[in-house]
């Protein structure tokens, strides 16, 4: 029986692809699920992937994932930065938590050098464009194996 894992997006990944390219690629969302759900396959491990443009429905993600969901892998992309309502909801989730981003971070604004989600996550994966979802992937595949 696979474990399921929620990869949850923040705000403006739903224009992955199309939204300042030089600094987040040209790869979509939907690219990311179809290699996470082809790599999942390999692991053992099943994917729902999800997105939103609003706090509360990425709260009401974690929450859901509470019951459903063995590990969770998130871009809160500027949510991370802000979000204390997030960090909450993932201090009520028990298994593994993954935080990525898509651009180094540090490389960047000094206000997106704070993450509020690096508070629960359990490693933290920044730069390496879309795949980052892959390499949290594994590293989600080793933590539940």
């Amino acid at each position: 029986m696979s474990k399921t894992i929620y990869i949850l997006n923040g705000p403006n990944l739903n224009l992955l692809g199309k939204r300042q390219p030089e600094i987040y690629g040209s790869d979509t969302l939907a690219h990311v699920e179809a290699t996470c759900t082809a790599l999942g396959a390999d692991l053992g491990l099943s994917v729902k992937l999800m997105q939103s443009n609003h706090e509360g429905e990425i709260v009401e993600m974690i929450h859901e994932a509470r019951d459903n969901a063995a590990g969770i892998i998130i871009n809160p992309a500027a949510y991370t930065h802000t979000s204390v309502a997030i960090l909450d909801a993932l201090h009520t989730f028990e298994g593994p938590v993954l935080e990525v981003h898509i651009s180094n971070v540090h490389k960047r604004e000094a206000f997106r050098h704070h993450s509020y989600v690096s508070q629960r996550a359990d490693g933290v994966i920044a730069g390496f464009g879309v795949e980052g979802y892959a390499l949290a992937m594994r590293r989600m595949g080793s933590l539940l194996a």
